[in-house]
C-alpha cells in the first residue's frame, strides 16, 4: 500500500518546532507492515494514495475542508476534535515512533529543529484529575499509567521529552521518574508540571536529576496563589536552576483575566521565577488583544523581561517603531481606562525582587 502522512500544523503555521507524535507512530506502524510511507507537506494529488492520514494539534490550523470527505482520508487529533478526539488504535499507540519521518522536511528548515532530531518522545502517563474547563483532559478523573520509557526510547537520541499531562499527579510518579533517570539521558517534561503537587521527595528527585532546559510548571488560576506560593518556597529550597511557570490567559475576554496575569507575574517575581504567557485563541476576540500581545512579547523573552519593567519594555518598543505604533495606542488606552492597575503593576521590575 502507498500511505501518505500529513502533519497539518507544519503546513500552515510559520513557527512550528515540535513533531506530531501520532504521525510518527502511524508511520512506524505502516513501515513495519511493509507499506510505502510518504510524508507530504501539501494537499495535492491525494487520490494517488491508498490511505492518507492527516493530523493536527492546534484548532486554529487551517486545512481545506473539502479534502476531509475524500474516501481515502483518515483524520484526527485535538486540532480537529479537541477534548473529544479519538485515541489511536492500541497497536499504533504503543508502536515505537518513526523518528526518521521528518528527515527530508528538516533539510529545508532554518529554525530550531532539535525536537525533530535529538529527542526520544512519548508519554509515561496520560490524563489528569483536575478537570480544568479549558483543557483537552477535562473529561478525565485520574492520571493513568500509559507506557514504559523503553516503548519510545531511542538510544541514538541525545535527550528524552515527555508529554505527560500531569506526571506529579500519578500515584507512582517517583518510581516513574526514576525509570527516566536510569536511562542516563537528560530529559524534560514539555507540559507545565503541577507545582501544587510538589513534595520534598519529588523536589529532591527532580532537582538532582539530569534535567534538560528550564523546569516548567503551570500557574493557571490566581485562586491557587497561596498553594503555589508555598510550593514554590519548598521547590526553591532544593532547586537553584531557572524555574518557569506557564501563565494561562485569554480564555475569558475580561479585564479581570488580564489583571490576574499581572498579579501572577508579580507573585513569580517575588519567587525569582519566570512567567511564560500562554494565550488561549479566544484572546483575539478581546478588547485587550493588544495588551495580551505586549505582555507575551515582554514576558516570553527572558533577557528582556529580566532587565525591563513592562512600562520600560513598551517605551523601548515605541521608540524602536518611531512612535505612533500599536504598542503606544494599547498602552495609552489601557492607562486611561485602568490607572490603578497601571500604577500597581506597570513599573514592577524582576531585578528589584532578587
Amino acid at each position: 500500500m502507498n500511505i501518505a502522512i500529513i502533519d497539518s500544523d507544519i503546513i500552515t503555521r510559520k513557527k512550528h518546532r515540535f513533531p506530531n507524535l501520532a504521525c510518527m507512530k502511524i508511520s512506524g506502524y505502516h513501515k513495519n507492515l511493509g507499506n510505502n510511507v510518504i510524508f507530504k507537506t501539501d494537499y495535492n494529488d491525494l487520490n494517488n494514495f491508498d490511505q492518507v492520514y492527516i493530523s493536527k494539534v492546534f484548532t486554529d490550523t487551517y486545512i481545506p475542508q473539502s479534502i476531509l470527505f475524500l474516501p481515502n482520508i483518515t483524520y484526527g487529533g485535538t486540532g480537529f476534535f479537541y477534548d473529544k478526539a479519538e485515541p489511536l488504535s492500541n497497536e499504533i499507540e504503543h508502536y515505537i515512533p518513526d523518528y526518521n519521518l521528518y528527515n527530508e522536511w528538516i533539510k529545508n528548515q532554518t529554525g530550531n529543529t532539535e525536537y525533530y532530531k535529538d529527542y526520544s518522545i512519548g508519554f509515561l502517563t496520560r490524563k489528569c484529575f483536575r478537570g480544568c474547563f479549558f483543557c483537552v483532559n477535562k473529561n478525565y478523573k485520574a492520571v493513568e499509567y500509559h507506557a514504559d520509557v523503553n516503548e519510545f526510547f531511542d538510544n541514538s537520541k541525545k535527550y528524552i521529552c515527555l508529554l505527560d499531562d500531569n506526571i506529579l499527579g500519578y500515584k507512582n510518579s517517583i518510581k516513574t521518574i526514576e525509570t527516566l533517570i536510569d536511562k542516563n539521558k537528560p530529559f524534560q517534561f514539555k507540559q507545565g508540571m503541577d507545582i501544587r503537587l510538589m513534595t520534598n521527595e519529588k523536589a529532591e528527585l527532580l532537582s538532582n536529576c539530569k534535567y534538560k532546559g528550564d523546569y516548567i510548571f503551570a500557574f493557571d488560576d490566581i485562586k491557587d496563589v497561596d498553594t503555589i506560593s508555598n510550593k514554590l518556597k519548598l521547590w526553591k529550597q532544593y532547586c537553584k536552576k531557572t524555574t518557569k511557570l506557564y501563565i494561562f490567559c485569554g480564555y475569558e475576554n475580561t479585564v479581570e483575566d488580564l489583571l490576574s496575569v499581572f498579579q501572577r507575574i508579580k507573585i513569580l517575581m517575588k519567587h525569582g521565577c519566570l512567567p511564560y504567557i500562554m494565550r488561549h485563541e479566544n484572546y483575539v476576540n478581546s478588547k485587550y488583544k493588544g495588551m495580551y500581545i505586549n505582555l507575551a512579547t515582554w514576558c516570553n523573552q527572558p533577557n528582556m523581561y529580566k532587565k525591563k519593567s513592562f512600562r520600560e519594555w513598551c517605551e523601548a518598543d515605541i521608540a524602536r517603531r518611531n512612535n505612533n505604533c500599536s504598542t503606544e495606542r494599547y498602552l495609552q488606552a489601557f492607562e486611561k481606562e485602568y490607572p490603578k492597575i497601571v500604577k500597581e503593576y506597570f513599573d514592577l521590575k524582576f531585578e528589584n525582587f532578587l
